[in-house]
């Protein structure tokens, strides 16, 4: 792996100049990046694969939706249309993508979710469409420099931060980490429950925030109880047989290392992330599983449901190890000015 990235270190650093330069036009005016009179808050990352963006946009959910009038615009990654789409009780992953329709199940009621992969399209739709919507969440859109989003959260997982990380092709990175400097807040995702001081400080000068940025430490927070779309069971009664865990989503360590300090006994099926399953999958699976319950992610069911029997989904949910206080206040305090 090592001879390999060595290989294609000149690739990332021909993809990281350009990068660079498409940012620096950006930051000088010559490409044109739309700013808004209205609140717009953007969650993204430097790298590919999972930094834990779904579940901080649902926390941002949570935080506003009884205040304020929301709406999440995504880009509705693997959808199988294309253009702006408002999700509706009838809109299935194919149309938006499994995020965002994880989303819409989960708080339909409260928001409005939308895709459009031109996310300046897609807000002027939203406007457009309500007046009175009061704030956008975008979700994975810190490349997407045609917006100038009022308020951007950068999300770096613990055990791959950015600032340990290359360029594409040799690493995960999608810009080069000077990009970092124009979120608002970073945000350490998938620590272990509990990170000293003196390692949240450690990692706190590897990453160099500048002098306005706040950074800070989340871990996943693990259901105890797993659901159909039928049925609530406590996670734990999955230690009365094995069963089976299925999985499309591009690290599922955590999920593991969980599953393990519960000590419960499982065959895992791992897949590529957002995979998309077609019925001869379905049938693979039917046959490897036979009788025995299935877990997945939150996700994937949405991918899922109503193709697998005694099929389960274990929700998850940022937690602060500190500060959440103070992020709060930063949101609010966005929002009100």
């Amino acid at each position: 792996m090592r001879r390999l990235r060595l290989l294609l270190f000149p690739f990332s650093v021909l993809y990281g100049a350009i990068v660079f330069v498409r940012n620096w036009l950006f930051d000088k005016g010559y490409l044109k990046s739309t700013s808004y009179s209205f609140p717009v808050i953007c969650v993204g990352n430097l790298s590919v694969g999972g930094t834990g963006k779904s579940p901080m946009i649902e926390y941002l959910i949570r935080l506003l939706k009884d205040e304020y009038k929301v709406a999440t615009l995504s880009r509705g990654y693997k959808r199988k249309t294309t253009g702006f789409l408002l999700a509706d009780e009838h809109t299935t992953a194919s149309d938006i993508g499994d995020e965002p329709l994880q989303f819409y199940h989960k708080f339909k009621n409260d928001i409005q979710v939308a895709v459009e992969a031109k996310r300046t399209v897609g807000i002027e739709t939203l406007r457009n469409l309500s007046i009175s919507l009061e704030v956008i969440l975008l979700d994975d859109a810190f490349q997407h420099r045609k917006v100038n989003a009022g308020f951007n959260i950068l999300l770096t997982p613990f055990y791959d931060l950015y600032a340990n990380d290359f360029m594409l092709p040799a690493g995960n990175l999608r810009e080069p980490i000077s990009g970092a400097k124009r979120a608002d807040v970073i945000i350490v995702t998938k620590c272990p429950t509990e990170v000293s001081a003196a390692e949240r400080t450690r990692i706190v000068k590897k990453l160099r925030p500048k002098a306005q940025q706040k950074v800070f430490f989340t871990t996943i927070a693990y259901s105890e109880s797993i659901y159909s779309e039928s049925e609530e069971l406590l996670l734990s009664s999955l230690k009365a047989s094995e069963f089976v865990l299925i999985t499309g989503i591009a690290n599922p360590k955590p999920l593991l290392q969980h599953l393990n300090d519960q000590q419960l006994q499982y065959t895992h099926l791992e897949y590529a992330d957002h995979y998309h399953f077609s019925e001869s999958d379905i049938q693979t699976i039917k046959q490897k599983v036979g009788d025995k319950r299935m877990l997945t992610t939150e996700k994937d069911f949405m991918r899922l449901k109503g193709r697998l029997d005694k099929l389960y989904y274990l929700p998850i949910e940022v937690a602060f190890l500190a500060g959440e206080a103070e992020f709060q206040g930063k949101v609010k305090l966005f929002l009100e000015s």
